[in-house]
């Protein structure tokens, strides 16, 4: 089915390429027709062109018309665009039809656009990581990116891992000081957001963090060691807004290294603390982060969570 991508740089010049030269062939010969943004190259500093050029690229994928508007990359760069989005123009082009679909520093856009308008964004890949990867776009991100353009995306399952880590980067699974009892359950109708941890722990206090209460709040990071992920898991706790959640969601944390100076502490030591401030279960290995193999998930659908053990399946999109 061809759809109309927008492709544009809110946050970070492209760096690479190359990759985003691959990401633009691989949708085109995936039949779709694809746009690109007339500044996504653009490059001022780390950013894809200073504030005014970022925010008018924001404006134009938003007038375009598109099916989907997706990111070019991360990096930084979205906090400082916050105050000055138009953000009536991007709950009228999501009404009409438009997904906006993004990473990391997109976490800063979703949550604006959650707690300004309530509208529904999707957090997936963006364009160089996700289809210009050099082997190749992954098989389950691409089919769950499908899944989005044809409107038949209703959810996801995955397994958590085991309760004992197999290694210093993995986590646990089902919390230990859950009451559920034999780890099977059902949680329904939590409204399902967040995204990149340190994105959002940076929004607290802010009018562009949602206030969210009984929601499924779902997290990832990249290149955070144990002790600063624990560290702003701590700010959201202290401010109130873990404890207003139904489940806590643990996607993929990558990409640090570990020192002699832990002496074991871990993940795996993160959620066991996390786990006894909080009597909402947490449940680990969510494909989503700085992956290849990721799901799409629409930050501010209401959602409901099955869980039996170590299966969990979060489904949207239904009556």
């Amino acid at each position: 089915m061809k759809k109309h991508i927008y492709i544009y740089s809110p946050s970070g010049a492209v760096r690479d390429k190359a990759a985003f030269k691959r990401g633009i062939k691989r949708l085109q010969s995936l039949g779709h027709e694809v746009e690109v943004d007339e500044s996504a190259l653009a490059s001022h500093q780390r950013f894809a062109g200073d504030d005014a050029t970022r925010l008018a690229a924001i404006h134009r994928a938003a007038d375009s018309g598109a099916d989907v508007a997706l990111m070019s990359r991360g990096g930084y760069g979205l906090t400082r665009l916050l105050p000055d989005i138009r953000y009536k123009k991007i709950a009228k082009a999501i009404d009409k039809g438009m997904q906006f679909v993004g990473i990391s520093d997109f976490t800063a856009f979703q949550s604006a656009v959650l707690a300004k308008t309530g509208a529904v964004t999707w957090a997936g890949p963006a364009l160089g990581e996700g289809f210009g990867a050099q082997d190749g776009p992954d098989d389950i991100m691409e089919a769950c990116f499908d899944d989005l353009l044809c409107g038949q995306g209703e959810g996801t399952g995955w397994r958590q891992l085991r309760q004992e880590p197999q290694s210093d980067t993995e986590m646990v699974a089902i919390s230990p000081h859950s009451k559920r009892a034999g780890g099977t359950f059902d949680i329904e109708d939590g409204m399902l957001w967040g995204g990149n941890l340190t994105m959002l722990a940076s929004l607290l206090g802010t009018p562009y963090f949602p206030k969210v209460k009984g929601g499924i709040l779902f997290l990832e990071d990249v290149a955070e060691h144990p002790y600063r992920i624990e560290r702003l898991l701590a700010q959201l706790l202290y401010a109130g807004v873990l404890k207003r959640q139904k489940a806590i969601l643990l996607g993929q944390f990558t990409d640090f290294k570990l020192t002699p100076h832990d002496r074991g502490f871990k993940l795996a030591s993160v959620v066991q603390w996390l786990s006894q401030q909080v009597s909402c279960p947490i449940l680990t290995n969510l494909p989503y982060g700085h992956v290849q193999t990721k799901v799409l998930l629409p930050v501010g659908a209401k959602a409901d969570l099955s869980v039996d053990g170590r299966d969990v399946l979060l489904v949207w999109g239904h009556v």
